[in-house]
């Protein structure tokens, strides 16, 4: 009975440490995805890489970020200003194919390098206050759709570079929040017919994710407690702040050959 008991780990094939750090991993990321409305994947991800390649912690990530949205979606439709989100949702569901097709052919060093450069040189953009004024328009919200979905596809970090854009539009701390948790929300739909067609989301990676699903929601929900009005001026400083850290954890990483 034991034995049928522990089959979903067995089949999971991570041992009881690497659960162990998974388990903390998410929890984290689920504070930080709580509070800032993105990032699940990209702390997890910065993290994770440790013990599993990026092929297949995409699918785990989808399945995190899949519940994570459900939990935060009553206040991301209520506080989300729609006629921006959806270019960008349209955009990612352009790039997607685009990024898998990279991250299936190409070594997953190079593939990762590839979007946390990105991300860092968007970042960087931000803190000098230049990042194009184009990139603000309809049509600038598609191109920075598609980039967010080439990077979801190599490294599962799209919402950073939607996390970019949004931050630059100044918009009170509660509306970017919410535009992030519709954007993540509506690529539950958008990603997922990508995965299967390229056979990136598996059985394993399900299981794995559904044992998650319980410590990360438990993460949400302590960060979305956290996220108090008199917090909000800090909010946007935050979220850049967080953005460097993952993207010179990942760079560190690399460059130590991890």
């Amino acid at each position: 009975m034991g034995r049928r008991l522990s089959d979903p780990v067995v089949l999971a094939g991570l041992t009881g440490w690497e659960w162990v750090f998974c388990g903390s991993v998410a929890f984290l990321a689920g504070c930080v995805r709580g509070f800032a409305g993105f990032g699940l994947s990209a702390v997890a991800m910065a993290c994770l890489v440790l013990i599993l390649p990026p092929i297949e912690l995409i699918p785990i990530f989808y399945v995190l970020e899949g519940a994570a949205s459900l939990a935060m979606f009553r206040g991301g439709i209520r506080d989300a200003d729609m006629s921006h989100v959806w270019p960008l949702a349209i955009g990612s569901f352009v790039g997607i194919p685009i990024g898998l097709l990279a991250t299936t052919t190409v070594s997953p060093d190079v593939s990762k390098l590839v979007a946390v450069l990105v991300i860092l040189t968007l970042t960087i953009l931000q803190f000098s206050r230049s990042m194009p004024a184009a990139l603000t328009s309809t049509p600038g919200r598609y191109v920075i759709g598609t980039t967010a979905g080439i990077v979801t596809g190599l490294a599962s970090v799209g919402g950073m570079v939607v996390a970019l854009y949004v931050l630059a539009s100044r918009a009170p701390a509660t509306q970017m929040r919410a535009a992030l948790t519709m954007f993540l929300f509506i690529g539950m739909f958008t990603s997922l017919g990508h995965m299967l067609l390229y056979g990136v989301m598996t059985e394993i990676a399900v299981i794995r994710g559904a044992i998650l699903i319980p410590i990360t929601l438990t993460g949400v929900f302590l960060g979305t407690w956290a996220f108090k009005p008199n917090w909000q001026v800090h909010y946007r400083r935050f979220c850049l702040l967080l953005l460097v850290a993952i993207c010179l954890a990942s760079l560190g990483r690399l460059a130590l050959g991890g």
